[in-house]
């Protein structure tokens, strides 16, 4: 997918949000780049920056992913603007961008590159999942999450998350399905003791003890994704077991049909080598009476 063809699937997304790259270097009196919609970017002090209050991921930054960050910052600037909100007290609110704004303060930047954007709380929630989903980092269960809550809460369809996130939609149908595993193997996943490809494994079976049963086998005994495959098909499709065909000597055959003709009922005799076993089937205590009483007059 080209550059252009990027942006446009993600025209109802945060893409259409971020115009091209602007440095973090530039001082606050140069001229003012404008976007082909009429929205400026503005160099808005760091200091006069909120946090965002709808951020899933919780408030810790990788250190190690935070100054990779940095670096590239201090070598080429800020590529991208971070999204903001006015708030009261002409202060402004972090909606996306969280990452850049830390990785910003921590080299000592005065100002960064910014779009103001007047939203609602729930616009601003929703944008903030989204660019979330456009990260690198996030685990599996974390995805599965934040498009369940677009769903659950925005009443986005999967064609909808689709067009704002750029992602497939079979992809999203697949991390949706995460969550109907056990808590359990959710933990596993999000832990990264299994992969996202052997829990789509898992997801062949019905039993939830099944499931279990198969993760930990993953984890203890290092299960490959295509032995989990092998293990899961079997287990939701078992083969049905294949009796031998019974060989009897045609004199124990006839013993067979006498007996059962004289008994009324089935009789099996298991011969080897003139030793075995003569089992004789009923149906009702009346067949057990008789067939004992025939026995006792013979």
């Amino acid at each position: 997918m080209t550059t252009t063809e990027k942006r446009k699937v993600l025209g109802r997304g945060l893409e259409t949000l971020l115009p091209a790259r602007h440095s973090a270097h530039a001082p606050a009196s140069m001229p003012v780049p404008v976007k082909d919609d009429g929205e400026t970017v503005r160099q808005i002090p760091l200091d006069e920056l909120e946090d965002n209050p709808y951020q899933t991921r919780g408030a810790s930054l990788d250190p190690a992913a935070l100054e990779e960050l940095a670096a590239s910052i201090k070598s080429v600037g800020v590529l991208q603007p971070i999204v903001v909100r006015s708030i009261p007290g002409g202060r402004y609110q972090v909606i996306a961008g969280e990452r850049r704004r830390a990785a910003s303060r921590n080299l000592g930047l005065q100002t960064i590159p910014a779009i103001v954007r007047q939203v609602s709380n729930e616009q601003a929630m929703e944008m903030t999942i989204i660019e979330n989903l456009q990260r690198e980092d996030l685990n599996p269960m974390e995805q599965a999450r934040a498009y369940d809550r677009l769903s659950r809460e925005f009443g986005l369809t999967q064609e909808q998350m689709s067009l704002r996130t750029g992602k497939e939609r079979s992809g999203i149908s697949n991390f949706l399905r995460l969550l109907k595993l056990p808590a359990t193997v959710q933990t596993m996943l999000e832990q990264g003791q299994i992969s996202f490809s052997h829990a789509k494994s898992l997801m062949v079976l019905d039993s939830a003890i099944e499931v279990e049963r198969l993760a930990r086998r993953i984890v203890d005994h290092g299960l490959s994704v295509r032995h989990t495959e092998e293990v899961a098909a079997a287990l939701a499709h078992p083969q049905p077991k294949v009796e031998p065909e019974r060989v009897v000597d045609p004199n124990v055959k006839e013993a067979e049909r006498m007996l059962e003709q004289s008994l009324g009922v089935r009789v099996t005799i298991n011969d080897r080598r003139g030793k075995g076993k003569i089992l004789i089937e009923y149906s009702s205590l009346e067949d057990f009476d008789r067939i004992v009483e025939a026995l006792k007059a013979r």
